[in-house]
């Protein structure tokens, strides 16, 4: 007996997705989680409850990167009031100046919005391999995966804050003076960096061909070797005692505060990508040398130098200059071999010093 395509469509349903995705009702209670309530406020009241004028709480909400709102647009909370408020009594107490409070909360809104989107793909990555649901079902389904991670994470991100605000007074003030004085072996006195007030060793490494392969590689592909690289990276130089300034692409920034932890970083990351059969050779170069330190980010003639060299380096080697090589000199756990002048933008001729491993084992990441 035949049967019409119709009564065969009314018997058969579509099949159920694998990773249903979060309801209207989820996403709205995961949003007042969040934000703390309701949104029941517009700006003016916000401001008014803070006791600031419009103009002064626009400014603190676009240093924390927020989108601008009209006055009839119902968008805040009591907890947006709050946090206004914080930032409107350090000034009004005179822990800190107008400017430097913005700057502040720019710092913070800026790293935040970074974080939340690295947690929120690390989510949506992981719902992809767990469940094997395409990327656009896992971001449909990850709102309910959320409301049981905020306290958590949050209590994390306290802790962590705390400690790296730890690290960071003693790099950049109890120790600062320690490093200036460091930084003078071998230099004139003279040379370009010498009035920025830190002493730094500045690496960079930069993966060979990675355009190329980047053409040829799927999406899939592509992330795993992004993320091998930076998870690689951050390792060896978080275990070598230094601090990965940021990831470009194909390319890492960091620093240190000794050109001995400089050179051992340098060396590992070069062999560390050498060593790994997904990920191509690197290129490394590291000066020692003074830079200025700024928005978490570094900056001068040191910097520069590293960049140029990086350039200059074979894969899988590491390039230093003569003033780095000087503070290595006698050191027996590095070999430095001077190479030919070369010609550097914005420097003119210098002496580029391959760096080798000597004696000892280097930094270990277990």
């Amino acid at each position: 007996m035949e049967r019409s395509c119709g009564s065969l469509e009314e018997t058969i349903d579509p099949p159920a997705p694998l990773l249903p995705p979060a309801s209207r009702s989820q996403t709205k209670a995961l949003e007042t989680q969040l934000l703390g309530g309701e949104r029941t406020l517009k700006r003016r009241d916000v401001a008014a409850g803070a006791g600031v004028s419009l103009l002064s709480a626009r400014k603190i909400w676009r240093a924390m990167g927020f989108p601008n709102l009209g006055d009839d647009d119902v968008a805040f909370t009591q907890r947006d009031q709050d946090a206004l408020s914080i930032v409107v009594t350090m000034v009004r107490e005179g822990l800190l100046t107008e400017d430097t409070a913005i700057s502040v909360t720019r710092s913070i809104g800026q790293m935040t919005d970074r974080m939340a989107v690295w947690q929120i793909e690390a989510l949506v990555e992981d719902l992809v391999a767990e469940h094997d649901v395409s990327d656009a079902e896992a971001r449909r389904a990850v709102v309910s995966e959320l409301p049981n991670l905020i306290e958590p994470l949050e209590e994390l991100l306290i802790y962590s804050y705390r400690r790296q605000l730890n690290a960071g007074i003693q790099r950049l003030a109890v120790r600062a003076a320690e490093g200036l004085a460091e930084s003078a072996l071998g230099r004139e006195g003279d040379e370009d960096d010498t009035p920025l007030p830190l002493a730094r060793a500045v690496g960079f490494a930069d993966l060979v061909s990675y355009t190329s392969l980047s053409r040829r590689m799927n999406e899939k592909t592509l992330a795993k070797l992004v993320q091998r690289f930076e998870n690689v990276c951050a390792e060896i130089i978080s275990v070598g005692g230094g601090r990965l300034v940021k990831t470009i692409g194909d390319e890492v920034l960091f620093n240190c505060e000794t050109p001995v932890a400089g050179a051992q970083i340098s060396l590992a990351l070069a062999e560390a990508m050498a060593a790994d059969d997904f990920l191509p050779e690197a290129r490394v170069a590291m000066v020692w040398g003074r830079v200025l330190s700024r928005l978490g980010d570094i900056y001068g003639p040191t910097v520069n130098l590293a960049a140029r060299l990086t350039s200059l380096a074979e894969p899988g080697t590491v390039l230093i200059d003569s003033v780095t090589a000087t503070a290595l000199a006698g050191d027996d756990r590095f070999i430095l071999t001077e190479l030919p002048m070369e010609h550097v933008r914005g420097f003119g001729e210098i002496s580029p010093v391959l760096l080798q491993r000597g004696l000892g084992q280097g930094i270990v990441v277990d």
